[in-house]
This record gives structure tokens, C-alpha cells and sequence, in this order.
């Protein structure tokens, strides 16, 4: 037996799937399309069901009008996918505008079972809903559950499992729709069309799909006599779900004014929406990054300064231990996290490397194998911590009222707020994000969020702007490290913005489509929920660590230590490896970018890191501690730094602090370096999902354009950092674009103008 799911957005359809399916769900492609397909076999508490059942998990969807690849795919499993049963999942919080969906899947001839889902709330906000009533008056079985806490799950599946397996689709209109209805149930009946009342009411409203269908706009231009009757079609499935649902719904003599929407008059505001969401944005990146999380002025000002954590006269064991939360500050929870993980992965390094007495392989396996991947694992709490918040702000429903907030300012740029949640989810991943952007109409649109993912940083991303911020701020003793990361974050969505802008008023203009979202009642997170989604993050992060990142690893180190001719050699020569002539011929390249021939011998460092991060984003902080070892061994200026202190880097910044002493670089060549690795071609398993998820042709421009993107940002960053006065040149060279942008645009508009004048006058 085949189930197929339907019904809206955030209507718990996907939370009743995984309960049915539990650990038998997979998840892969529809055939031809790239709509995410889920499906799984129903698994029984105690019952043994005879036959296997299968679930499939359609995509959620508002209306089976084919507007995006998520109600085509809905909408042919559902006509034409030959399902069993079809079990519309309603929100019974908003039963009368989830039913409108009911009222189409009843218009097709396959069985139907409505899962009243929610009912929980319903009844906390002292509502009651007449399931016996609902039932009788839809003429459809109606099963009151709530997936969330497990209820009714069983009812519903006996019901499901009885089912009679024919049904023929029924209409609920009169007049003179039911009129032009008629005649055109009679065109699909000659055509022998199944479910010919569905494809009826949909060639009424004009459905583009219906259209191509041989005569079709003979057929409708004598059933309707070229009026256009859509707006009686909508009107009259309302007053039907109306007068249905006032049978059925008792409303509660309570308040209608709920919590969530005295919450949503401060967090959707006019005015506070946008600075309230930067500041809890700034509170989630201070209590991941910051090192000054508790740092109070009045306090030092008191005493003359709060202590180090060497000055305490603690004992080396107390020392190490105590510094896991303290040294001058309290540490934030991300980075107290951090430490603890720094502290015992040094120890096993030290432990492993101290065990090995061939110099060749404790420095393969501290340096290259050890120093890579604890480079990387070392940042897991706290890329953990960050997806948590994010998931936290998913779950309580704040993110649909950020995406809601910023329709109207995303509209100026040529984008509509559904853009928002792939964007946002970019924070975590650019694979899933890019799969996200299925649920956008327009092809142009799509393709501009695509490309303009990467810019928002991934978790990968993070260990470069922490090491890097790190490392200026030990170094050159400037800036605050929480505030340049969160600085170099912003970059990149102002990047993304104006890109966006640039995209949508040349190659990609085009109507902004209309943005329709359910804004999903405030609720509390479910621990069991929030657990799943970080084990699943860091199962892939590890994963990743242990074989793309591992590999990359022990290749810069044999690299880095061999020559043309394949001849071992030391770190004390490392400048005559593979490697180093590699990076000296790549240098050059990232001149006016701050990191290039200005760098001298030791220069060609970034060069490779850079380079190597176009495998993984995690691999140019693993490259760090690769290199910066070779580097002591070369007897480099590093500033006193030892071997011993770099094994025990586990967080980048001495590596970056190294590189930094070895090469003389700049602060603002350092913030180049960021926002290049930040904003040039992700990773690979990115640039695969978007070569998939692009059409033909369009995957290797956007290539180019993340190359001449990162490039040219990143030699704004460098030069007016250096150079203050150049800001007056990249203005203008900003200016002239715009105005070439501008005429061209207005141009196009005179031609398209005089063509249809034309065209007119000729008629």
C-alpha cells in the first residue's frame, strides 16, 4: 500500500512522517526533477500489519496550481503517482485556510483521509472542534491527532488501513462555474483523462500546465465564453469551507489576541524588527567567539586590571585548568567549549608525537596527520554552538518573521523574502541552503541566491575568521576578535546584497513573485529535535574531517617535503619543495590583494593556504599548523614561537601568528585574506549541489563570478585598509558602473517602447 503526505507548510506534516517511518526514512531526488523525495515504511507499535505501507512525504505546498517544482511534483504524484491513500495533514489552528488545499485533493478521484493535526493546541487555547461534524460535512473520513506529542497516530492508521482504495473526485460549486464545468469534464472524458473533474477545474483557472493540452483554449473560450471566472472558483471553494466549518469549530470566549501576537508587535515592528534582530545576532556571536564575554571596565578600572591567569601563582596543572575559563576575563560558553577540546587534543598530541623517534613520521603524524585534523576538530563546539542558536531560532518560529520582516527591503533588491530562509540557512551549510532555493518560483531569482550562499559563511569557514582575528589581535594588539569575526560576517551579507542588486538590473531582471508564508505560532524547541539536527551536523563535519580533510592533510605535508625529483627533505628546506615552487608561481596573483610578491620568501604561505581551501574551507587552518611548523624548522623569524607550542595550537592562531612574523604581512592584506577565502569558490561538495541544482550552462559562469567576486571585494578591502584616500577611487569606479547599469537598463526600456509602438502602428 502507497501513502502519499500532503498539505501546507509548517501544517507538522514532516513531524508525522517521522513518526510513521521512524528509522526506515531515506531521502533522495524525484526522477527527473530536483525536489527533494522523501519516503519511508510505516512501523507499527505492537500491531503487525500485514503488507508493507509506504509513506511518501510530498513536498509542502499551499495550492496544487503549478507555480514551483514543489506543487508540480505534488500535484502529478498525486493525479498521476497512482497513490492509495492521500492523507491531507490540517493545521487545525487555521482549519479554515488549510482546508482550501482540502478542497482541491477532493476534487481528484484517489481516497482521501484528513489528519486534523494539532489538536492539542487547539484545545490549550480553548477551542473545540467537532471532528464527527467535520467529517459528516466534507464527506471524507477526519482523524483528530497531534504528531508532535504521538496522539491519535494509531487511530488514524487503522482508519487509514480501511479506507475503500476507490473514491471519485466531487465538486462543491454551482452556478455558473458548475456550468462551465460541465462542458469541460466532457473534453477530458473524450480525451480519457483520469480524474477528469481536477483537470476541469484546473483548466478553469487557467492552469499554464492544462493549457498546452491540444484545443484546450477552444475548449475554455466556449465554456466560460471568454469571461474569466477564477475569482468565482476561490470564492466559492471559502463559502463553502465557511459554512462547513461554522458546524464544526467552536470558538473560545477568550481573547483572540494570542501570545504570539503580542510577541510579533516587538519582533515584527517597523522600526525595531531589523536592529532587533542585529543585536541578537551580535548576543549569538558573543556568546560563541568572545574572550571578553564578562569582561567588566568598572571592575579593572577598581583594581587596575584583572589578572592573568599566570599571575594567580597557581600550580601548572591549576594554571591549565583554570585558563579553560579565565585570563583577565571569563571566557564565553563557545569558547570555554573550545578550550577543553584545545587542552585534549594537545595532550593526545604531544602523548602520540612523543612516542615516535623517527623525525619523518612523528613530523607526518604531529604536523601533518594530527596538527591538520585537531586544527579543524578543534572548532566543532563551537561551528555546534552556532547551528544550535540557529536551530533554536528556526524552531520557536523567529526565523519566518525575520524572512517576513525583510520582504519589503529584499523587494528593493530584486528579491522576494523567501530568499531569506536559504540565505540564512547558509550560516550553517551552502549544500542544504542551495537545495532550499527549490522552493523559489522565479528561475533568475534562484539562480541569484544561489550564487549568493557562499557569501553568507558557513560553519567551514569559521576557524579562518577566528584564527585570523585571533592572531591580529595578538599580534598587532588591535581590534576585538568576536568584533572582526561578526564584522567579516556582515561584509559578506552586504557583499551578497550588492551582487544581488547588480544581478537583478542586468542579466537577471525580472517580476519579483509574491511572497505567501504561514508565520508559525511561538513555540518551545523540542530538546529531542534540537539533539538530532547537531548530531547530524557534527556526524557530517567529523566525517569530513576524517577524509577529504585527512587526505589533504598528509598531502600538503608529503608535498611540502619532497622535491621535483621525488627526494625527501627536511623542514629546514622546505623552500625547494613541490609546494613551495607551487605557491611562488601562484604569488603573484594575490598582489593587489596584500598577500602576494609584496610578502617575500616566505609569502607564498597564503598563496597555498588560499589555494588549498578551495578543497575545504577547513583545510587553510590546517594548512596553517602544517606550515607554520616547516617554517620554525627553517629557522624563520616567528617570534620565539616553538615546535612544541604549535603542536599544542589547536586553535590556529599561533600557526596564524607565526606566518604573520615569518612574512611581515599587514593587518588589511589580513582582512583580504578573510574576505577572499570567505567569498571565492566554496568548497567542492558546494560547487557539486550547485552544478545540480543550476540549469545547463549557468554552473561555470557562476564560478566566474565567485572568482571576480572574492577578487575584486577582497582588493577594496586591502587597498582602502592601506590606502585610505583609494575609497574616493573605488566611489567612483562604484558610481560609473551604477550609471552604466542605469542607461542601459533605461534604454532597453525606450527600445522595448518603441517596438510595441510599432508593432501597434503596423496593426
Amino acid at each position: 500500500m502507497k501513502i502519499a503526505l500532503i498539505g501546507n507548510p509548517n501544517c507538522g506534516k514532516t513531524t508525522l512522517f517521522n513518526r510513521l517511518t521512524g528509522s526506515t526514512a531515506h531521502v533522495g531526488n524525484w526522477p527527473g526533477v530536483t525536489v527533494e523525495k522523501r519516503e519511508g515504511v510505516y512501523k507499527s507499535k505492537g500491531k503487525d500489519v500485514s503488507d508493507p505501507v509506504e509513506i511518501v512525504d510530498l513536498p509542502g505546498i499551499y495550492s496544487l496550481s503549478p507555480y514551483t517544482p514543489e506543487e508540480v511534483v505534488s500535484r502529478d504524484f498525486m493525479v498521476d503517482g497512482s497513490p492509495d491513500l492521500v492523507i491531507n495533514i490540517v493545521d487545525a489552528t487555521n482549519l479554515e485556510r488549510n482546508l482550501y488545499l482540502t478542497m482541491q485533493v477532493m476534487e481528484a478521484d484517489v481516497p482521501v483521509l484528513i489528519a486534523l493535526n494539532m489538536m492539542d493546541a487547539v484545545e490549550r487555547a480553548g477551542d473545540r472542534i467537532d471532528v464527527d461534524k467535520l467529517e459528516s460535512a466534507l464527506g471524507v473520513p477526519v482523524v483528530a491527532i497531534s504528531a508532535l506529542k504521538g496522539r491519535g497516530i494509531g487511530k488514524l492508521m487503522e482508519r487509514a488501513l480501511s479506507v475503500p482504495r476507490e473514491r471519485k473526485g466531487v465538486s462543491v460549486f454551482t452556478g455558473e462555474v458548475k456550468d462551465a464545468l460541465d462542458t469541460v469534464i466532457e473534453y477530458y472524458k473524450e480525451l480519457d483523462v483520469s480524474s477528469p473533474l481536477f483537470h476541469a477545474v484546473k483548466l478553469l483557472e487557467n492552469d499554464e500546465i492544462e493549457l498546452k493540452r491540444r484545443n484546450a483554449e477552444e475548449v475554455l473560450k466556449r465554456a466560460t465564453g471568454g469571461a474569466d471566472i477564477e475569482a468565482a472558483i476561490v470564492d466559492e471553494r471559502y463559502k463553502y469551507i465557511t459554512s462547513r466549518l461554522a458546524v464544526a469549530k467552536t470558538k473560545s470566549a477568550a481573547d483572540a489576541f494570542t501570545r504570539s501576537d503580542r510577541i510579533d508587535k516587538v519582533l515584527t515592528h517597523r522600526v525595531w524588527a531589523i536592529p532587533i534582530f542585529a543585536v541578537i545576532m551580535f548576543a549569538v556571536f558573543h556568546v560563541t567567539f568572545s574572550e571578553d564575554f564578562l569582561y567588566i571596565g568598572a571592575w579593572a578600572s577598581l583594581g587596575g586590571g584583572l589578572p592573568a591567569v599566570s599571575d594567580l601563582g597557581l600550580s601548572e596543572g591549576m594554571t591549565t585548568f583554570v585558563g579553560i575559563f579565565y585570563d583577565g576575563a571569563v571566557f564565553s560558553p563557545g569558547v570555554i567549549l573550545f578550550n577543553m577540546f584545545d587542552t585534549l587534543f594537545g595532550t593526545i598530541t604531544d602523548a602520540i608525537s612523543g612516542a615516535i623517534s623517527a623525525e619523518w613520521l612523528s613530523g607526518l603524524v604531529a604536523d601533518g596527520v594530527l596538527g591538520g585534523l585537531f586544527a579543524v576538530l578543534g572548532f566543532l563546539p563551537q561551528i555546534l554552538m552556532l547551528f544550535m542558536w540557529f536551530s533554536l531560532m528556526e524552531d520557536t518560529g523567529y526565523t519566518a518573521r525575520v524572512a517576513f520582516v525583510l520582504d519589503r527591503i529584499f523587494r528593493r533588491f530584486g528579491l522576494s523574502g523567501r530568499s531569506f530562509m536559504p540565505m540564512i540557512m547558509g550560516f550553517g551549510c551552502s549544500v542544504p541552503a542551495m537545495v532550499n532555493t527549490r522552493t523559489l518560483a522565479d528561475e533568475y531569482e534562484r539562480i541569484a541566491t544561489i550564487r549568493v550562499i557562499p557569501f553568507f559563511s558557513c560553519g567551514a569557514k569559521l576557524p579562518i575568521l577566528t584564527a585570523i582575528a585571533g592572531a591580529i589581535c595578538e599580534y598587532f594588539g588591535v581590534g576585538n576578535a568576536d568584533l572582526i569575526t561578526y564584522g567579516m560576517y556582515l561584509l559578506g551579507v552586504c557583499t551578497a546584497v550588492v551582487t544581488v542588486v547588480i544581478m537583478r538590473n542586468t542579466a537577471m531582471k525580472g517580476e519579483i513573485p509574491p511572497f505567501i508564508m504561514e508565520l508559525p505560532a511561538y513555540h518551545r524547541p523540542r530538546f529531542a529535535g534540537l539533539m538530532l539536527h547537531l548530531w547530524d551536523k557534527s556526524k557530517h563535519f567529523i566525517k569530513k574531517a576524517f577524509t577529504i580533510i585527512f587526505a589533504s592533510t598528509v598531502i600538503i605535508w608529503l608535498f611540502s617535503h619532497l622535491d621535483w625529483a621525488w627526494n625527501y627533505i627536511p623542514d629546514e628546506r622546505m623552500n625547494g619543495s613541490i609546494l613551495a615552487s607551487l605557491g611562488k608561481f601562484i604569488q603573484p596573483i594575490f598582489t593587489p590583494l596584500g598577500f602576494g610578491s609584496q610578502l617575500g620568501g616566505y609569502g607564498w604561505v597564503f598563496a597555498v593556504a588560499a589555494l588549498t581551501g578551495l578543497i575545504a574551507k577547513e583545510n587553510v587552518i590546517a594548512t596553517f599548523g602544517t606550515l607554520g611548523a616547516c617554517l620554525i624548522s627553517m629557522g624563520a623569524n616567528v617570534g620565539g614561537i616553538t615546535g612544541d607550542v604549535l603542536i599544542a595550537d589547536e586553535e590556529g592562531i599561533t600557526s596564524a601568528v607565526a606566518m604573520i612574523t615569518a612574512t611581515g604581512i599587514t593587518v588589511p592584506a589580513l582582512i583580504a585574506f578573510i574576505s577572499f577565502n570567505m567569498l571565492t569558490v566554496p568548497c567542492f561538495a558546494a560547487c557539486a549541489t550547485a552544478k545540480a541544482e543550476l540549469r545547463k550552462g549557468t554552473f561555470y559562469r557562476t564560478l566566474l563570478f565567485w572568482i571576480i567576486t572574492s577578487y575584486v571585494t577582497s582588493a577594496a578591502v586591502y587597498t582602502i585598509g592601506a590606502w585610505w584616500w583609494t575609497v574616493f577611487i573605488w566611489a567612483a569606479a562604484a558610481f560609473a558602473a551604477t550609471t552604466v547599469i542605469v542607461l542601459n537598463n533605461k534604454g532597453k526600456i525606450r527600445l522595448s517602447k518603441l517596438l510595441r509602438k510599432s508593432k501597434e502602428t503596423k496593426s
